[in-house]
């Protein structure tokens, strides 16, 4: 097959699964290719094997930098990747006969984190996908836990989010609805108002004991109960008790505490009432109330369902069609509302968006696409098993959004100063993307003092190698100062790397890390024009201009 011109295609589509495949070519997957575009030497596929290996052995030895180079001289169509288009999407919703009717209940003790950002995507994919209606309810009966400027954060992430939220419900408006329905369990016997000693209320309840107060009539607990709401009890000294089965299975389940006392003020009723309703009560009168067809939550609300359904079943309401999914664990991040908060207070944290956290604050800031996340949450889907969260598999899903659209730069950390000499002025030419060639070129001309920065970590290897190739540009020779040495590729199948470097004419870059940290160094000047929006440092990742200035620039790293 010597002088066969399936040589050159065997060469173009070895360089392309190399450069796609991080600089390791496969012979089985060029072979197939090669076979599947040109069946007619199906017939000869021994000795088509036979070359392809040969090829690819030597295309792997020429490093990716190299590889990618060859291509793009070779033919640069190649280097664009065809991306097959992957759908998302949930399981039809059981159930669903009439309008739909969903809802999320944030407690307002801070911003969503990506935790949050499961229940709030998932209701909202189902209520688009069937015309249907969101509520937000901010769940706020705990007064001590709550944020007064989470009622304004929330809305702002679930816009983020693309959350279409139609109506919004504050519970603690609503104490009065509360006080009725318990009043009319208590009217039913449904219900009871205990003065007991808590442990000992607990100690009965494992043993499916009553406590004394259990069976008093209810005209006497109505009794209580006026007091219980005029004040006339401390904080601790009294409970209003939701009656269920005291030979339940699951003591969870058995006599439940629907309003407690409590005389620290709200935010925004300040001490207007004490008497404040514990979730189970204020979610199964809201629930029915606010007209609720679907409830979608974690399997951590299992018992709270079963306790919900015993008011659903006293008062003869229609029960919502109830999913539980299995539970998330979120490795590596911070997000804990009150640990954040201290964070923030103690000026370790710059604020709620600070990217050592997982607020969704963070992850904009960071440049991660609202579509990641909810494309995320839709892939794992509503089974009840527990999962473990994928940061790599979110990034994953954000590369595919953002990669299109990030201009390529370059960014040099720790910079090294090199003069050149040997040439009067040296021009090169850089894609600003490589698949979108109708953007331009990134064009570079060294002359003058013909002066570059490279990272330190690079000058080491110059040093240590003698020859490095300015990426695009030139090859150059290590001395004090640096030799200019041609332009010729071939040195990449040498071995001599090719590295990111700049001029004179590149602006001071700061780029926050993760953990933290800040990398420190010099990008280019046309960078300046990406203000806001989510770029590519060439060898670094992808990462958002924050903010430009005179003193340079400040990038928050979004992932490899």
């Amino acid at each position: 097959m010597s002088g066969d011109p399936i040589e050159d295609t065997v060469r173009k589509y070895a360089l392309q699964n190399a450069v796609f495949f991080k600089g390791r070519a496969n012979p089985k997957a060029v072979t197939g290719k090669i076979l599947g575009e040109h069946p007619e030497y199906r017939s000869r596929s021994a000795e088509t094997m036979e070359l392809v290996e040969g090829i690819v052995a030597e295309v792997n030895a020429m490093g990716l930098d190299a590889q990618t180079a060859a291509l793009r001289e070779s033919d640069p169509g190649l280097l664009v990747r065809e991306k097959k288009e992957r759908t998302y999407s949930l399981p039809e919703l059981e159930g669903v006969s009439g309008k739909v009717v969903m809802r999320i209940a944030p407690g307002p003790s801070g911003p969503l984190h990506i935790g949050h950002t499961r229940v709030s995507v998932l209701n909202d994919e189902y209520v688009k996908r069937y015309g249907g209606t969101l509520i937000n309810r901010f769940e706020d009966t705990n007064p001590e836990k709550i944020d007064p400027d989470a009622y304004d954060m929330i809305p702002e992430d679930l816009e983020w989010l693309g959350v279409e939220v139609h109506s919004t419900v504050v519970q603690s408006d609503r104490f009065e609805i509360y006080y009725d329905m318990t009043r009319k369990l208590l009217e039913q016997g449904k219900a009871y108002v205990c003065t007991c000693d808590a442990d000992r209320w607990r100690e009965l309840k494992e043993k499916k004991c009553a406590c004394p107060c259990r069976e008093l009539p209810p005209e006497v607990q109505l009794d209580r109960y006026d007091r219980f709401l005029d004040g006339e009890y401390a904080d601790g000294e009294a409970v209003t008790v939701i009656k269920t089965d005291l030979d339940h299975p699951n003591p969870a389940v058995r006599d439940f505490v629907a309003l407690r006392l409590v005389s620290h003020p709200h935010p925004r009723v300040g001490t207007r009432y004490r008497a404040y309703p514990m979730m189970n009560l204020s979610v199964a009168v809201d629930d029915h109330m606010l007209g609720m067809t679907h409830v979608i939550r974690g399997k951590d609300h299992l018992n709270n369902t079963l306790r919900q359904e015993y008011i659903f079943d006293y008062f003869g309401w229609k029960k919502p069609a109830y999913h539980h999914y299995g539970l998330v664990n979120i490795p590596d991040t911070v997000l804990k509302t009150s640990l954040i908060r201290k964070c923030i207070s103690d000026g370790e944290y710059t604020g709620w968006d600070d990217v050592r956290t997982g607020t969704v604050r963070a992850l904009e800031r960071r440049g991660i696409r609202a579509e990641a996340v909810r494309r995320y949450w839709v892939e794992s889907g509503m089974k009840a098993i527990d999962i473990q969260f994928s940061w790599d598999n979110l990034f994953a899903m954000n590369r595919d959004l953002v990669d299109g659209s990030s201009n390529r730069y370059f960014f040099v950390q720790d910079p090294v100063r090199y003069d050149i000499e040997g040439a009067d002025s040296v021009t090169g030419h850089a894609p600003l993307h490589p698949d979108h060639p109708e953007r331009g070129n990134r064009t570079y001309t060294v002359d003058g003092s013909k002066t570059v920065f490279i990272s330190a970590t690079d000058s080491a290897l110059f040093k240590e190698a003698g020859m490095i190739r300015l990426k695009d540009l030139c090859n150059i020779e290590f001395g004090t100062p640096a030799r200019y040495a041609g332009t010729d590729l071939s040195v990449l199948k040498k071995g001599i790397k090719a590295v990111q470097w700049v001029t004179r004419d590149s602006v001071p870059a700061r780029i926050l890390m993760p953990d933290g940290t800040a990398a420190e160094g010099l990008a280019e000047g046309l960078i300046l024009e990406e203000k806001g929006e989510t770029v590519q440092f060439e060898r670094v990742g992808f990462a958002r201009i924050e903010s430009v200035g005179r003193e340079g620039l400040t990038a928050v790293f979004s992932h490899r």
